[in-house]
């Protein structure tokens, strides 16, 4: 594994986080800046940690899921950093460690931020689900649905793949996914662990949930340094066992744009072509 102190991360999946790991990252959440300011933070991030460009020896960049013109400005600066001093690139997508770092804050190996109320305690047998969630504006949200257990997840796949959808169709497939889990295993409890920004803000659409743990309005960027190497902890990982992602944008919403219809045609006129 690459020298911690010489990794840079970047992530624009909400506001953007800067940081070398080991160190704190500067975080901006401010929507109309954050992007004008990544340049500079980035510059800030690696002269504090006394470090040059070309001292980086790994880049682990956010590829989303999140709204697209953001999310595209740190990628593009990641591949640009990685091309100009031959640092290696490393893509991670921000669902599958919050995942982990709920695990990390239920065991207090991570400090959580403030404000994040703890977390339900498990009994014997019970199955906890951490659904990660990321807010992708228009009241949609990017979600994935995990399983602490590896026998309710076969292959460690999510029990819902990354998607976006609307808070309330969320909480109707993640009860569809609970009700299969206790048909196969009907003397365990299921719990609902929600985490990830977005999920304070629809907390009335988990209302329909049925035994949620807690909901944490919160991502491993939040959590300091610790939260910082997590993130790139998990996409070297993941990148060594052969599962690694390519970098590019997880955007997941059609496009807004779609193909012009051509022009009416009038009555008894040959119709019109388009020039340009």
């Amino acid at each position: 594994m690459a020298d911690v102190t010489r990794t840079l991360v970047i992530d624009t999946s909400y506001g953007s986080a800067v940081g070398i790991v080991g160190r704190e990252p500067i975080i901006e959440t401010d929507s109309r800046t954050h992007v004008e300011r990544l340049q500079s933070n980035i510059a800030r991030a690696v002269a504090e940690a006394g470090l040059r460009p070309r001292d980086l020896d790994t880049m682990v960049v956010g590829i989303g899921p999140a709204p697209f013109t953001g999310l595209r400005a740190g990628i593009v600066a990641a591949k640009t950093i990685a091309y100009a001093t031959g640092a290696t690139l490393i893509g991670q997508d921000i669902l599958a460690p919050q995942h982990e770092l709920a695990a990390h804050l239920r065991d207090a190996s991570i400090a959580a931020p403030a404000g994040i109320p703890a977390f339900q305690p498990l009994q014997e047998g019970d199955i906890r689900l951490t659904l990660a969630v990321n807010d992708a504006r228009r009241r949609q949200l990017y979600c994935a649905l995990y399983a602490d257990a590896p026998d309710t997840a076969p292959g460690m796949r999510p029990l819902i793949d990354m998607d976006i959808d609307y808070p309330d169709y969320i909480a109707e497939r993640v009860n569809a996914a609970v009700a299969q889990l206790r048909e196969a295993r009907p003397e365990r409890r299921v719990l609902v662990d929600i985490i990830g920004h977005g999920a304070g803000k629809y907390a009335a659409a988990w209302e329909s949930i049925e035994s949620v743990g807690m909901v944490a309005d919160a991502t491993p960027f939040d959590c300091g340094a610790d939260g910082l190497a997590l993130f790139a902890r998990h996409a070297t990982a993941h990148r060594d066992a052969g599962h690694g992602r390519t970098v590019e944008p997880l955007y997941l919403r059609r496009p807004d744009v779609s193909v012009p219809k051509p022009l009416k045609q009038v009555l008894h006129h040959g119709g019109a072509e388009r020039n340009a």
